[in-house]
């Protein structure tokens, strides 16, 4: 985090990576002294292409001056993924509001990305839906995400699989082979400290195979339904940010080449 986007392109090509998700906060810090000719200079430079920018927050459950912001927000940065031919943007669920149930959940998610699917369908971007695995948030496991995704039913809406997520919520190992993989447009890998699920957060994420997330067994059941989409790291971890991006991002492959 302590890295610009410059440096993250630079890391990731250095370290051997093909894709790149852009820190979407990055990406506008970059554009206000920068254009989207500028960054386009910086990927062919490095050999990496786009992958997503990441991420809108909190799109469901908003008042409605709220939902004109949100969905500026998501023309904004579905423009910018499509100049740069960055194939989607993430989105993430909001915090569940008091007294709103599961079934009131799938509803309003399921109308959000309808809206947003048909309000952006001529926009060459497809839209990723990330469930967060934290009991605060309104869609936390991979099965409450694929129910939302697939009654959504577009082709521009699939979701995103976190395998830190996916541990913390409780997400269950055979809900995978449920999944259609054409709906699971990324997959985020990375692993966690040995602690109770629900006391997990963010800076709790460990590179690949230094934790206690079955690694080896979710990836197994995404190949199993013959997912082979692009595999993601994503850390979030503070100790590892005072590191040179350098190092961080060639951590990184190293770990992830133990598992794919």
């Amino acid at each position: 985090m302590r890295a610009d986007l410059r440096e993250d392109i630079r890391a990731a090509s250095e370290a051997g990576y093909d894709l790149i998700e852009f820190w979407a906060k990055k990406m506008i810090a970059y554009l206000s002294s920068h254009t989207l000719e500028d960054v386009k200079g910086l990927l062919k430079k490095a050999k990496v292409k786009p992958l997503a920018i990441n991420s809108v927050e909190f799109i469901t459950f908003n008042a409605s001056w709220e939902k004109i912001n949100t969905m500026n927000l998501i023309r904004r940065y579905a423009k910018i993924a499509e100049t740069l031919k960055c194939p989607y943007v993430v989105l993430v669920p909001s915090p569940r509001p008091q007294g709103v149930s599961n079934q009131d959940v799938f509803t309003e998610s399921v109308a959000v990305l309808r809206e947003i699917s048909d309000k952006f369908k001529e926009v060459k971007v497809k839209f990723a839906f990330e469930f967060l695995g934290f009991e605060w948030c309104s869609v936390s496991t991979l099965e409450q995400d694929f129910e939302i995704v697939k009654a959504v039913n577009r082709s521009n809406v699939g979701m995103v699989l976190d395998t830190f997520h996916f541990y913390a919520g409780g997400s269950k190992m055979d809900s995978i082979k449920t999944v259609d993989k054409e709906k699971v447009f990324i997959f985020h890998i990375n692993d966690a400290e040995n602690r109770p699920r629900d006391q997990l957060q963010d800076s709790h994420r460990l590179f690949p195979g230094q934790g206690i997330i079955p690694l080896r067994e979710i990836v197994a059941a995404l190949k199993s339904i013959g997912y082979d989409g692009p595999v993601s790291i994503e850390m979030f971890r503070p100790e590892y940010w005072r590191l040179p991006a350098e190092e961080v991002a060639q951590k990184g492959m190293e770990a992830i080449q133990k598992f794919v």
